[in-house]
């Protein structure tokens, strides 16, 4: 086996220290939403929530755009580029589904669990990529892909000291459906959103891309809430309740926001900077501190088979360093495309 290229695997100077905030900000997520549960079900909307992140994105977003750039620009540059901001209504339909979810899907799964169900993208992140930018993966590649599959299922699975008794730590119901459906909008949407930010966006700067994404996300949970408290009670599942009211004066939902917009942000930077499939190996890190934590703050306990599952995950991520694929375009190649829009 070669020697791992850190050089092409973290092109940039900064390339290490935003794969490392990406994996923090997002272990924090999934531990913050849980911590601000009540046995399992939230007391405030958390499509509200959602929502209020998004504005908070859009404001962050503008504030850094015009930090060097004049607010006369922003509107001038908004309307000059006004194709690509419908370009990315489509991730944000797709982000909008994916962050409402994890809210219903955390209330069901610990955080440990709940990263794990996620790692199953995997594949499908390897299969589009290489559809939509024409980079195929090495066997090398698909190989760490494979391994990282399956130590993702090997930490699914739970084995009781009886070793008649072998069974898994879930059972098939809506939760399930709702974990798949995410993983189809992040794989859909981490890609598309990589196409925008290095194919037709690549010379647009990249907080007034945040800036349609968010503008475009706070339009789609809108209608989302809308259609969301005209639905029945019982398929609500979580979205509907009577304390939104207060949700901006609890430390916990307010923590939310402010990591939630700070993913966000980072995550913009990192598909900028690096690419969706070392995104997902970032993702599958985030559950080997993510069972830490659970452990230490909420004293889920961490069996053999999670071991098993970090060794084989770790194992994966230095693999697929061998070979990492480099997805910036050449200048000439950005030229050309936009002589064809």
């Amino acid at each position: 086996m070669g020697s791992t290229n850190w050089g092409e695997l973290f092109p940039g100077r900064w390339s290490f220290v935003i794969f490392i905030t990406y994996m923090a900000l997002f272990v924090n997520q999934g531990i913050i939403v849980t911590w601000s549960q009540t046995k399992g079900h939230y007391e405030y909307n958390t499509v509200i929530v959602v929502l209020a992140t998004e504005i908070l994105k859009l404001i962050v977003s503008a504030i850094l755009y015009c930090y060097k750039n004049k607010p006369v620009e922003l509107a001038h540059e908004i309307i000059h580029h006004k194709n690509v901001l419908l370009l990315y209504m489509i991730p944000s339909i797709l982000y909008c589904l994916y962050n409402n979810l994890a809210f219903v899907n955390l209330a069901e799964f610990d955080p440990t669990t709940y990263y794990i169900l996620l790692q199953f993208r995997v594949v499908v992140t390897g299969i589009i990529f290489q559809l939509v930018f024409k980079k195929y993966l090495s066997m090398k590649q698909w190989i760490s892909l494979f391994i990282l599959t399956i130590g993702c299922m090997v930490k699914h699975i739970h084995i009781s000291q009886n070793s008649e008794n072998f069974e898994t730590n879930f059972h098939i119901n809506i939760n399930i459906i709702f974990i798949v459906i995410q993983v189809i909008c992040s794989c859909l949407a981490g890609v598309y959103n990589e196409y925008l930010l290095k194919g037709k966006g690549a010379n647009i700067n990249i907080f007034l891309q945040n800036i349609f994404m968010y503008f475009d996300s706070i339009i789609c949970n809108i209608i989302a809430f809308v259609i969301l408290i005209n639905v029945p009670n019982s398929f609500a599942i979580q979205f509907n309740n009577n304390n939104h009211h207060s949700i901006f004066t609890q430390p916990k939902i307010i923590l939310i926001m402010i990591n939630n917009a700070a993913v966000g942000i980072i995550t913009s930077f990192f598909l900028k900077n690096l690419n969706s499939i070392l995104k997902t190996f970032a993702s599958a890190l985030e559950l080997v501190f993510t069972a830490i934590l659970c452990w230490i703050i909420f004293h889920i306990p961490i069996y053999s088979n999670t071991i098993i599952s970090i060794a084989m995950v770790s194992y994966a991520v230095v693999l697929y360093s061998q070979n990492p694929v480099i997805n910036i375009k050449p200048e000439k190649d950005i030229e050309e495309e936009e002589n064809l829009v």
